[in-house]
Order: structure tokens, then sequence, then C-alpha cells
């Protein structure tokens, strides 16, 4: 091949490229891995994030792989042995990643109405008798994963706290469902009289796995807990970290924030999660009473 000829093979090739993964920096790992808590089923979560997914591809310019996981626990603990580069997080889980993970937060989301935050609820069946948490007393419960905020944690210390009984005990059988979404189909189904979840959770699966105003009640209603959040590994490249930081709050696409339920994303600090870490210490106190 001679040299005008090589050149302009060359020149073609480059401009076929997008223009962000010729600008990608060396120091960058050749694939960016996002890990996705298990809020719902692998395959609607993934199909939730996709077109975020193949938006932070085309915007960093290297390949991004989604992964899930069976519970919560495993994505932080992925994190932990740096096998997950960036994970999307509860509160709880967030606050135990930073903990055990090197994790740091960096964006929020804000949902569909402005809301920087959601709401733990407790919901049973439309058709059932009963009115509040009391009329639960022997009947089946739910909670979703030990690392989930509303699913979990925000309920517990309600319980205890607050009504002064012991879940335990109070109710005939309680399991954890491992998702929001196994939790609300299974109350819908009847397998369980009454379970721990979110309004956002609930939003989400609206229209296309239950109607929430025929199939549910809402027997309580949790103060506003602060939103999930985006969280990259400390020890990640500042230059990445900034990139990603830049992709998630310009990120505009009205059918992928659809898909999320979002507006949006806006910076995050951490200390905005300390009230959860209050209530992880308040769970741990009432637990050695």
């Amino acid at each position: 091949m001679n040299a005008v000829l090589k050149a302009a093979v060359t020149f073609l090739l480059a401009v076929s490229l997008p223009v962000a993964a010729l600008a990608a920096p060396a120091e960058w790992p050749k694939k960016l891995t996002v890990g996705l808590i298990p809020t719902e089923s692998s395959s609607h979560i993934t199909d939730r994030f996709d077109n975020l997914h193949r938006y932070l591809e085309k915007k960093l310019g290297i390949p991004v792989e989604l992964k899930t996981s069976t519970d919560y626990g495993g994505v932080i603990t992925a994190m932990q042995f740096k096998h997950v580069d960036v994970a999307y997080f509860g509160p709880k889980s967030y606050v135990e990643a930073a903990q055990r993970a090197n994790a740091e937060c960096f964006v929020m989301e804000v949902l569909e109405d402005g809301t920087k935050g959601y709401h733990g609820v407790i919901i049973a069946r439309k058709d059932s008798p009963y009115k509040s948490v009391t009329d639960l007393k022997g009947k089946t419960w739910a909670f979703t994963d030990p690392n989930s905020t509303s699913g979990t944690l925000v309920p517990t210390v309600y319980f205890v706290k607050d009504l002064k009984i012991d879940p335990d005990k109070y109710f005939s059988k309680v399991i954890y469902s491992g998702s929001h979404e196994a939790s609300i189909l299974a109350v819908k189904g009847g397998k369980i009289e009454a379970a721990s979840t979110n309004d956002l959770d609930i939003d989400r699966g609206e229209g296309k796995f239950w109607n929430k105003d025929k199939d549910f009640k809402v027997l309580w209603t949790s103060k506003l807990i602060p939103g999930s959040n985006m969280a990259y590994r400390k020890d990640l490249p500042e230059s990445l970290k900034k990139a990603l930081k830049d992709a998630f709050l310009s990120y505009n696409d009205k059918e992928g924030l659809k898909k999320l339920k979002l507006k949006g994303y806006v910076t995050v600090s951490d200390d905005i999660y300390d009230p959860i870490r209050d209530q992880i210490e308040v769970k741990k106190q009432l637990g050695k009473k």
C-alpha cells in the first residue's frame, strides 16, 4: 500500500469512529461495568436502563456492561472487589457500599414531578379488609432485601420504634422477597397479605404489571427518603469520574427518562444520606434491647 493510499485509509477509519472514542484517555478502563441493585427482575431492570446504557457508551466512548445480582449485597461486594466500577444504589445499600466498597455517590435521581426522593409505603390488596398496620397482626408479611431502604430499614424502624412491635412475632410469617417488584406482585397475587415497598417502584410497574388504584391500598406512608443514586469507586481516574458526572447531568433522552420514571439527575453529596445512617444506628440499637 503506497503512502497516499495508506494515509487515506487511516483518515477514513478515523472519521468513522465516534469523537468520544478517539478522545477516551489512556488511563480509563477498556470497559466500564455498571452494577444494578435488583429492585425488579434482571430482565426488567436491564431493559429500564437500556437507553441510558447506550447513551453512556456513546458519551464516554468505551463499552459499558450492565451487571445485575440476585441481591443488593451482591452489587456491594462486586464493587468492593472491583468487579463493578459504577453502581445504582438505594440509600441504605449506598451507605453500606460507602463503608465497605469505597463508593462515592455523584448524582441522585429526580422524579418526574421534580421530587428529590421517594416514600416508603406499606400495601395490601385493595379487596382486603385491612385499614391500618394494626389490622395485620398474625398475617403474612414481606420485606424486600436486608439492604433495602424502603423495603426493610424504614418499615423496621417504624415497627419497632413507633408501633413497639417485633415483626417476627407480630406477623404469622415474614419473608424477604428479593425485590420490590416481587413484593408487589406477591401482594397482588394473594401470596402474602401485606408488604413494604415504595411509591416509585409502584409507579414503575403501573400499567404493565398492576393497576395501583384497583389492585392495592396503602396502609402507611413514610416521610420523604433521599433519592437513589449512582456511585462510582473512589479510585477511578478523576477524568473518568468527571466525565461520568457530566454525562448523567446532561442526560435528557425523553424515552430513556420515561423508562426510568425520572425527570433527570442532579449532583448529590454523601452527607445527604446521613439520616439513613442514623436510622441504621437506631435499628442496631433497637435490636440490642
